[in-house]
């Protein structure tokens, strides 16, 4: 039996397969080495109840996730994981790395991430192309729903959203400017608080402001990232994956297009593509 996770901050996706059946499909909370330590995951991994079940049954674990992006913060999951699934061998790599294989398999292609957090990379059909993307939720994450969350709280608090988005925020969220303060400073895992907002979106992207504050994120999104991955292979495929850039395609399809970009494919969830990818390997 093997185990593939994909894992972002907010939540992980599991599958868990024995050759082409698939024993057990669901979610755990996120796993991300930069906030969880080896204790925290591997109590988040003892309170399910199909790991429980199976955990001695599976021999196989691939873990991707935000925040694997060293070798330090990788031996975190690492170390975890291979405490709780005792006879099991356990790969960990970054969640760029999923996207890649999801997104591309055995081929080439430039390949995004725009979910909870955002980044980018070269992938040759083998391997990612290292770069100096992918700075977090602080110094980066254009375009993605942790940007989109900081964009709507910081127009709340500064007073400039409009009055109709202004309203709806207010009637569906119970915040005042201490609070959302206190949440983004003092309490942990801000990220997934800000990428918590990405629901209203959704909810409201008919309306202009909305809207204008999506394609600003892409825009920022593609500027910063693939223009400048697209000239370094301007006969490159591109590829996203995530539910920020699936929850609002046209508008990044729109986007892109604008930039003399063409998408090949948006996957919201590269989970079953990974579990075929490997499933076809065991």
């Amino acid at each position: 039996m093997i185990a593939v996770v994909y894992s972002g901050s907010n939540h992980a996706d599991w599958r868990l397969a024995d050759k082409d059946r698939i024993v057990a499909a669901f979610k755990t909370s996120g796993i991300n080495p930069y906030f969880d330590d080896e204790k925290r995951i591997i109590q988040l991994l003892s309170k399910n109840i199909n790991l429980i079940h199976h955990a001695e049954e599976i021999k196989r674990i691939y873990f991707f996730g935000a925040g694997a992006s060293s070798a330090e913060l990788k031996s975190v999951v690492f170390n975890a994981f291979s405490t709780f699934f005792k006879f099991g061998r356990v790969t960990v790599e970054h969640d760029i790395d999923a996207a890649a294989i999801a997104c591309c398999k055995n081929s080439s292609g430039i390949v995004c991430i725009c979910d909870s957090g955002s980044n980018a990379a070269w992938y040759n059909g083998k391997k990612i192309k290292p770069n100096n993307y992918g700075l977090g939720y602080i110094l980066a994450d254009e375009g993605s729903g942790n940007w989109l969350g900081r964009q709507l709280i910081k127009a709340f608090m500064n007073e400039t959203l409009p009055e109709n988005i202004l309203n709806k925020f207010a009637h569906r969220y119970d915040f005042d400017r201490k609070t959302l303060l206190e949440k983004v400073y003092r309490q942990k895992q801000p990220a997934l608080f800000l990428s918590s907002f990405t629901d209203f979106f959704i909810e409201n992207q008919e309306d202009a402001y909305i809207i204008n504050t999506i394609r600003n994120g892409f825009e920022k999104l593609i500027n910063t990232y693939l223009l400048p991955l697209h000239d370094e292979h301007p006969e490159a495929l591109l590829y996203f994956a995530g539910s920020v850039a699936a929850a609002f395609q046209n508008n990044l399809l729109e986007t892109a297009a604008d930039a003399k970009l063409k998408i090949a494919n948006i996957i919201k969830e590269p989970i079953n593509n990974l579990l075929t990818y490997y499933s076809s390997k065991n």
